[in-house]
């Protein structure tokens, strides 16, 4: 993995790279672009995409780069229990609950005056939550659980969600007024399999991280670069990650890392690769007549594997309306 190749590889993404972010492909570049130019604008952005495709790091562009000098307060509305969310977002007054601080406590939203408050997973947000969070935003205001006054706060607010926020409106999931509140900027980071121009700047970059981290030396061989960059990465960024630290960790010192090596221990490609296999016939049949089962099983499989219309239809590179139209013909049923 090193070499003149990859010295440029990595010399070539530093544009982005001093914003805090590895990349090089055109989509990346252009995201970043507009991450700058929205943040001098003071209204709410909505990040979209799969996660760990870096929803946060665009996030810290926008409040490093606005003009906002307070640190950006965070908090993932699904990591935390819905019992205590509510306390968390607002804060609470003396004597809210039993165990609350004699003196109250402010919430995130308090922390965030003046500055940013980024609500990861916006998507997992109880309904009853999120009537308080649309107040939020029209009002500019706050009440603490367990008061009344309320608290005229000044804070932007980037939300981000790994989910289809327009499928759970749909749903009754998500409320119609919020997410198009939430919705004033809308950003959507792609996933790594539709940026692999990106694959290898993060390669050699996570590769330095860990040399220095764990004061070693690893080394892939060129099938192995090869496997990175042709494997669909649905963990995406973090996956690669993760999977490069394991290879620091557990290989033996100095030693290349092999496909051989990277299938047994580390990537399921076995499970992928029989995923893809080629289309095979065993008997002569009208084109049309393949072209038919083809369509059948390829929409059979995306049924299985996606929950909506547009899932398919994104995956498939077709408009919605052609997916309904060979869904009803077929007689397959979307669950």
């Amino acid at each position: 993995m090193t070499g003149v190749k990859l010295k440029k590889d990595f010399e070539s993404c530093d544009y982005p790279f001093n914003l805090g972010i590895v990349a090089k492909s055109p989509v990346m570049m252009e995201l970043v672009k507009t991450a700058l130019q929205v943040a001098k604008v003071d209204c709410t952005v909505l990040l979209q995409g799969e996660s760990g495709t870096g929803k946060e790091i665009i996030a810290n562009i926008i409040h490093q780069y606005s003009n906002r000098n307070k640190p950006m307060v965070k908090i993932n509305c699904g990591a935390i229990p819905e019992s205590l969310l509510e306390s968390e977002l607002f804060g609470y007054e003396r004597g809210a609950f039993t165990g609350a601080r004699k003196e109250g406590k402010p919430g995130k939203f308090e922390e965030a005056h003046n500055g940013t408050i980024f609500l990861d997973e916006i998507g997992d947000l109880p309904l009853h939550l999120q009537v308080k969070l649309l107040r939020v935003l029209q009002d500019k205001e706050i009440v603490r659980v367990g008061g009344t006054e309320a608290r005229k706060i000044n804070t932007r607010v980037i939300a981000a969600t790994n989910k289809d926020l327009q499928q759970m409106v749909l749903e009754g999931k998500f409320r119609e007024d919020l997410f198009y509140r939430l919705n004033v900027i809308p950003l959507k980071v792609p996933p790594l399999r539709e940026r692999r121009e990106d694959i290898m700047p993060l390669i050699i970059y996570f590769k330095k991280v860990f040399e220095e981290k764990y004061n070693v030396r690893r080394d892939c061989s060129n099938q192995v670069v090869k496997i990175f960059l042709s494997y669909d990465w649905p963990g995406n960024v973090r996956e690669l990650e993760n999977l490069i630290e394991r290879i620091y960790v557990i290989s033996d010192p100095m030693e290349v890392i092999t496909p051989e090596i990277l299938i047994k221990d580390y990537l399921n490609i076995n499970r992928q690769k029989s995923d893809e296999k080629d289309v095979t016939v065993h008997r002569i049949i009208t084109l049309k007549k393949a072209n038919e089962e083809l369509e059948r099983q390829l929409l059979e499989m995306a049924v299985e594997k996606y929950k909506t219309l547009k899932q398919i239809a994104r995956a498939l590179d077709v408009s919605e309306a052609t997916i309904c139209r060979k869904l009803k013909k077929m007689k397959i049923i979307l669950h």
